[in-house]
């Protein structure tokens, strides 16, 4: 059941993605609004994620994980049926309230059911490449709902697997629950500091960087982002505490997948545009154009949980790291005319 929800949560990211051509046309979602179609679940799912955990900890994980995926799945069915850029925003929003609240409860009920060891490595290594196998095929199933039905269905697909998922949770067992409370201020300025600084880059980039309201919106991240350190600082029970940046491994751990988050995001959004629209590729070629890198995906995490029991955690991700590098580098050279050895695919003759 965890490992299903992981995809759910997974593949809700890359499904999207395929379908933002036709979203765009229908309901007709403006070139600067396209970008938060895949924001808004990010910044909510990301934003809310440590609040999320603190949630699983005080009313329990198991109960959290079911709250969470009710929520997923709600949202994903006002997606569906939203009748305007506006609303479908705001599904995306809630749908990532629903992973925030649902993915930490879940990775914590592994850590609390598998012993350390072998057990809980290979049960983290199933969890990390269901990661992969809801990449894969979401890129593809994407890519075939919006082709053959509608791109609505690129939510709809997510409300049998939530129940699916619902029923199962009977199966698993209740962790020890923790005391505390919730930083629900912490979770506000954060949050809020992001979307604040997200809307001003997206805005700047098409307004300029001396727009009004790009600098209005810098300015109230500066604040907001500032606050929650402050709040973080002085909070008896922080959402995030400031002592867990002193450990420079750590620190060093959260920095790694801050930058691998935001190279994977912004490859996801700007290759399918690219592929659909300059390419000429319909959706269901674009999601297998993506294979290589969802079976890359897949095959590194199996391997990983082999190699982590007989090296060191840096010794693996060094090199992974450095591969992820020169693939974005390889990308930076994309042109229109890219062969497919150098490439993607051979682009076939672009649609009228």
């Amino acid at each position: 059941m965890i490992a299903a929800a992981q995809s759910m949560v997974v593949l809700d990211a890359t499904i999207t993605n395929i379908a933002l051509p036709a979203i765009q046309t229908d309901p007709g979602v403006s070139d600067a609004n396209l970008a938060w179609i895949v924001n808004s679940y990010a910044l909510a799912f990301g934003g809310l994620l440590l609040l999320g955990g603190k949630a699983g900890d005080l009313f329990g994980r198991r109960k959290m994980f079911q709250v969470g995926t009710a929520v997923f799945t709600l949202a994903s069915l006002l997606g569906g049926l939203a009748p305007n850029e506006s609303l479908l925003i705001g599904a995306r929003v809630l749908q990532g309230v629903g992973a925030a609240l649902a993915a930490p409860s879940a990775l914590a009920l592994i850590t609390t059911t598998f012993p350390a060891g072998k057990s809980r490595n290979t049960a983290m290594g199933v969890y990390a490449a269901m990661g992969g196998v809801g990449a894969t095929v979401g890129l593809l199933l994407g890519g075939t709902l919006t082709d053959v039905l509608d791109w609505r269905w690129v939510f709809f697909v997510n409300i049998p697997i939530g129940l699916a998922v619902l029923a199962g949770t009977r199966t698993l067992v209740e962790a020890e629950r923790h005391p505390g409370r919730l930083d629900v201020p912490g979770a506000i300025t954060g949050t809020g500091g992001l979307i604040a600084l997200v809307h001003g880059i997206t805005r700047g980039g098409e307004h300029g960087w001396t727009d009004g309201v790009t600098l209005v919106s810098f300015a109230a991240a500066a604040v907001l982002l500032t606050a929650f350190l402050y709040l973080q600082a002085r909070t008896i029970d922080p959402m995030m505490p400031l002592r867990l940046f002193k450990d420079r491994t750590r620190s060093g751990s959260y920095a790694t997948m801050l930058f691998i988050g935001a190279g994977m995001f912004a490859t996801f959004y700007f290759l399918t545009l690219h592929m659909q629209l300059i390419l000429g590729y319909s959706p269901v070629r674009t999601g297998f154009a993506y294979q290589p890198f969802s079976f890359g995906m897949a095959m590194a995490a199996g391997i990983r949980s082999k190699l982590v029991t007989h090296l060191a955690p840096r010794l693996i991700a060094g090199p992974g790291l450095l591969v992820a590098a020169v693939g974005m580098l390889w990308f930076a050279t994309l042109e229109p005319d890219s062969s497919c050895t150098a490439h993607l695919r051979t682009p076939p003759t672009p649609r009228i």
